[in-house]
Parts: C-alpha cells; structure tokens; sequence
C-alpha cells in the first residue's frame, strides 16, 4: 500500500513538472509566432526604412510593451469613419468649387519651368495650385502678429475661421478672444478649430464658455479616448495653424495662439521665437480662399453633425464675399495698422542680447501655393517636396526649425548638396523641450558636418519658425518640422512661395536669427566624450518614432 502511495505521488509530480515545462515551451512558442506576425506586419506596412527598423528594434528588446506600443501607435490610422467624413467633407467643397466656377488647380504657367514638377507634387495630392496677387507680409513677433490680427478680426464682416494646435489663454491673446467674441455677437459666424490634446487646457478654461456663450462655434479637432485607441492612433495630431478673415485675408505660420512671455516659461528654454506670413488676395480663388476650404474640410470631418451642417450650407450657398469687393485701399489701410510702431524683436534667455528685426514691408503680387498634408490623405506631400526642392538647389539651403530628426534620405539630400557646393545652413535652437529630440538630433551633426554643412545653435530662446529658403526664389513656410512626425503623422500646412522679394524677406529673418546664433565646428563636435556619442546614437535608433 505504501509503495503505491509513493507511486501514485512520483507520477502526480512527473505530471506537474511536465505540464509547467510543456505550459512554458507552448508559451515560447506563441511569443515566437506573435513576433514573427509582428516583423512580417511591420515590414509589409511600414514603407520608411528606418521606421520599420526601429519598430523591430522596439518589439525585440521590449517584446510587451513593443507589442502594446504598436497596437496602439505604430500606423497611422485616422480611423475610418474620419477618413469617410473627409471624403465627404471634400467633395461637398469641390461641389461649391465647380458650382461657382473656382478652379483651385490653376496657376502652373505662371512658374519658371525648373519649379513646375516641384509645384506638381503638391497639386496632385492636395488639389492646390498656384495662385499669384497676393499681398503678403511676414510678421516676426507676437506683438505684430496679434495686433495684425486683432485689428483684422474687428473688422470681419462675414466670417472667421481658426484652426490651431495650442490656444493658451494669457497675455495678448485675451484680446484676441475678446474680439473674436465680440465678432460673433454682431453677427459675424465665427469657428475654431482646436486640436483635442494640444488645448487640452483650454477647454476647461473660463474662456472657452466664454466664447460659447458669445456664440463662436469651437469645436475639438481629433478627440482622444480609451475606446477610440482601438481604432484609431491617438498621438495623430492637428499641428495646423490658419486664420482665414472674410475668405481673402490668410495666415499661417510657425505661432500657435499663445503669448510667448506666458507660455512653457517653466522649461529652461526661453522664450518661443515665431514667425506668420499675412496674405490679402483679391481674386475669387487665393491663398485665403485655399485656407478657408482646408479649414472647413477639417470641421466637417471632425463628427456627423458637422458633417451634415455643411451639407445644409452647401445646398442653400451662394457666393457673397466678393459683392463686398474689398478695394486697395480698404487693404492697404488694413495692413498699415500699427505697423509703423509695432517693436519686431527676438526675446531671448535671461541675460543673453535680444535681437532687432526691421519691420518687414508689405510685397506685392507673390505667386504662392498652400500644401496641407495629412496621414492617409495626402501621402508624403511635404517631404516628397521638400527632398525634391533639397536636390534641385544650385546655391543655397538656409533651414530653420526647433526639432531636426531627418531619417537617412533627407540627411542624405542634405550632405549630398554640400559636397556639390551648395552653401547649406541648418539653423536650430541649442536647447529644445524635449529630452529625447535633443539626442536624437546630436546624433545626425557629425555626418553633416564632415559634409560640409553648417549648424548654427541659436542661444535667443526656442526657435520654433518652421522655414527653409532655397537660392533666391523658392521657399517653404509653415508649420511643419524636419521630423518625422510632422511628415507622416500630424496634419500640417506649408506655403510654398516662388516670388524672389518674399523668399529675400524670409531669409533676411534667417540671418538675423544668425546673429544670435553660435556655429557648431567639427573639431569641437569631435571632442565628446564617447558615452555621449554612445547615447546619442542610442536614442537615433529610435528617430522615427519620435
């Protein structure tokens, strides 16, 4: 009997031990399974080499949580019913656009022909051509941008349209809401766009319900939840910034509606250091028209209510704001309004100097093109045009933006340029936000410059003009970043300007932020210590995710 007991015990421990060996092998081999179907996803989907690589290096040295981390964020879904509704939402314009005779992708032949393909790359995706007779004029500080704006809202006669990133309710920018309630309460139809994450802060602000009960309609650009992480990626984000007043007068640029002396002033970086391009159009169809039908596309887009309200608008619309036929002087009386006192300056860290930027005059009939881009709407409009335009320069390549993570092609266009002679300037801010972008962005300065190029650190506060100036009469304007979360991930808008009088305007802002600026040498990069090389080319690994 007692022999059978101690048996029976002997098996019973034979068959734990061989179910938890066998649960354990069944486990590794599931992990195997589920890894091999991650690569293979990883590879079919992602196009961008690098990203994919550090996808892989995620999912291998962090299996769970690289796991999650792709479920979560690692493609670019806007989700399905969005992409639905901004189908929709853009064929109800492009209805108004044929019923009024507005043709937005006009303008080629008004181009030399070395930047006609340039100019092709953004109409095929976007729709938008180029436009010539514009006013434009560059605004190089937050005074002169919100006085300009102010002033421009106060004497809106029939709609405004905003649509930003961050709305931060201090400073200045009290006044603009301030007029932009009193804007809807004398009849003005007035709407805001906001990203969801961006303003999280603002819509639990006084001055939200403010504006609400003032009757402007402001509405949450791509809202963020639990459920709607399973379908959709929740760091997609809106980083555009327009302002359309009347459907003719237009602005965008690097500003999100904030007071640069209030804003982030906890981060150790220094004032943000801004720019925004102000643009008067006259014709039925200009850069301000361009914006207008963007911004609206993107209301539309956000829910079914919006959706169906512009159905409603498009049904019973008749064209109205050129019976107004804003006349030159009207314009000119507009764009004078404080200029001659507005104090252009770059605000700089405690004790550094600050920097005088002469007030930049207005410049007559620029030929310009508005490229909005987004993630599974507009492909890669942005990069594709930025790497095209990097290697067609013939002399020079002046950059200017707060996060540089390029991924190897773009880098590759930039070295590659240098070496043929062109002189290219890579101007960004010695310190950044962002802990992560910073290293990431070290890692790439031993290779560009052993190219050639030149990396100006600008010490005057956070530089966050997003411009790049090619030779003498090309330019890029706007919101975008060189990384790659501006180029594949966030919906963004960019000016491409082709008038050699408003490219020379952009640069000259270049070049004063230059002389804030302390130029990176070789030898002195060369003098690291390898731990730091070691981390900074860790974290690059790890660039396209940024």
């Amino acid at each position: 009997m007692r022999e059978a007991v101690i048996e029976s015990l002997a098996t019973e421990q034979h068959l734990a031990s061989w179910s938890w060996g066998s649960f354990a092998g069944l486990g590794l081999l599931l992990h195997i399974i589920l890894m091999v179907i991650m690569t293979l996803r990883v590879v079919s989907v992602q196009r961008n080499i690098g990203v994919a690589i550090a996808w892989i290096a995620v999912l291998y040295t962090l299996p769970v949580f690289g796991f999650i981390a792709y479920i979560l964020v690692g493609e670019p879904m806007i989700g399905r019913r969005y992409r639905q509704r901004v189908d929709q939402a853009s064929l109800l314009m492009n209805d108004i656009a044929a019923r009024e005779r507005m043709v937005f992708d006009q303008g080629q032949d008004l181009l030399p022909i070395n930047y006609r393909g340039v100019s092709r790359i953004g109409t095929r995706w976007t729709g938008f051509g180029v436009y010539a007779g514009h006013r434009m004029q560059l605004l190089t500080s937050s005074r002169a941008f919100f006085n300009h704006l102010i002033s421009d809202i106060d004497n809106a006669k029939r709609t405004i349209l905003i649509e930003f990133y961050i709305i931060y309710p201090k400073g200045q920018v009290l006044e603009v809401l301030e007029s932009l309630a009193a804007a809807a309460k004398r009849g003005v139809e007035c709407h805001i766009l906001i990203d969801s994450v961006g303003s999280f802060s603002f819509f639990n602000s006084s001055e939200h319900q403010a504006l609400e009960r003032a009757g402007v309609f402001v509405h949450q650009s791509l809202p963020v939840g639990l459920f709607k992480t399973l379908f959709k990626r929740s760091d997609l984000r809106n980083h555009r910034k327009i302002v359309v007043i009347d459907e003719y007068i237009g602005y965008t640029g690097s500003f999100n509606l904030v007071d640069p002396k209030f804003f982030k002033q906890d981060k150790g970086v220094g004032q943000w250091v801004d720019v925004m391009m102000r643009s008067v159009g006259q014709q039925p169809i200009s850069i301000a028209t361009a914006m207008a039908k963007v911004v609206i596309t993107d209301i539309g887009a956000e829910n079914n209510d919006n959706l169906d309200a512009l159905d409603k608008r498009v049904n019973s619309y008749t064209r109205k704001l050129y019976v107004l036929n804003p006349t030159i002087n009207d314009i000119n009386s507009r764009i004078q309004v404080l200029v001659d006192d507005v104090d252009n300056y770059i605000p700089t860290v405690p004790g550094s100097k600050s920097i005088a930027i002469p007030q930049m005059p207005v410049v007559d009939d620029v030929v310009a093109q508005l490229i909005p881009s987004a993630p599974q709407v507009t492909a890669h409009v942005i990069y594709n045009t930025l790497v095209t335009i990097i290697h067609r320069a013939n002399k020079r390549i002046q950059i200017t933006t707060p996060y540089f993570v390029p991924d190897e092609a773009l880098s590759g266009a930039l070295e590659t340029a240098a070496k043929r002679g062109v002189d290219v300037t890579l101007i960004i801010p010695e310190k950044v936000d962002s802990f992560l972008v910073q290293h990431a962005s070290q890692a790439y300065y031993q290779e560009l410059l052993e190219a050639g190029v030149k990396i100006a650190l600008f010490q005057g506060g956070l530089l966050h003009a997003k411009t790049v100036v090619i030779d003498d009469d090309y330019c890029l304007f706007g919101t975008v970043n060189i990384d790659m979360r501006s180029f594949y991930l966030n919906m963004e808008v960019s000016l491409a300007i082709y008038t050699p009088e408003m490219v020379a305007q952009v640069a000259d802002c270049q070049d004063a932020y230059l002389q804030s600026c302390r130029f990176l040498s070789l030898t002195e990069w060369q003098q690291r210590r390898d731990s730091e090389r070691l981390f900074d080319n860790v974290v690059r690994l790890f660039s396209p995710l940024l």
